[in-house]
């Protein structure tokens, strides 16, 4: 059965700019995501002649009033607001009612902090979940390889040293998915997952699974 993600890394292949990025591809991360409003944010992008709105986004990227921000910022890793908050101080840091629910996930590039893949939700809908931050945890990992590919380029890497089942753990866990949901869908054991992944990591001498699948979807 096709991963429901595969989709949304199948078009983000077919991108030609950081423009395409922020408009088409995070009207399908809304979509996927059924938020009600989303965005795709980079850092070294942001406004400067809208004095107003210059402040309100420095307000909402402080990392000492937004705890949202600051748990991304510490961690690298997707957070929704019910993690690090009370809805009762959320609604005082953001009082906008299509901000009710709010979810957010990094973009990294060169391991530094680059951007924000953000939706929202309103009261009326249904708050994000843990299904929700591995979903885009996983979508992170894929737009954050494509971010550095196209701002810092590499030489690419030979992949044909990993075999086929090698390269099909890869693409798992570059879905999200667990060992055990990996053995799972290829009916081997947890540890026999384990073992490839370790014979991945010393053939790409890499020591992560973001590492591994930076390695080789980098150069695809």
């Amino acid at each position: 059965m096709t991963h429901p993600l595969k989709f949304l890394f199948e078009s983000l292949q077919q991108l030609k700019s950081e423009q395409d990025l922020q408009t088409n591809f995070a009207a399908k991360i809304g979509d996927y995501f059924e938020a009600k409003r989303r965005g795709i944010l980079f850092f070294d992008q942001l406004p400067l002649a809208n004095k107003k709105l210059q402040k309100a986004i420095e307000t909402g990227l402080s990392v000492n009033k937004n705890p949202v921000l600051r748990y991304l910022t510490e961690r690298h890793t997707p957070v929704h607001e019910a993690l690090v908050t009370s809805p009762k101080v959320w609604t005082m840091i953001c009082p906008r009612p299509d901000h009710w629910h709010v979810m957010a996930g990094p973009i990294v590039s060169n391991n530094q902090l680059v951007g924000v893949i953000g939706c929202t939700r309103e009261q009326s809908m249904p708050a994000f979940d843990e299904q929700n931050l591995a979903d885009l945890s996983a979508i992170c990992l894929h737009v954050s390889v494509w971010v550095a590919a196209r701002r810092s380029p590499q030489k690419p890497l030979c992949t044909e040293r990993l075999t086929s089942r090698e390269l099909q753990i890869a693409e798992l866990v570059a879905l999200g998915k667990t060992n055990a949901e990996i053995g799972t869908e290829l009916w081997i054991t947890e540890n026999s997952v384990k073992q490839a992944l370790k014979r991945i990591f010393r053939k790409l001498e890499v020591s992560s699974r973001a590492a591994m699948v930076r390695q080789i979807y980098a150069t695809q």
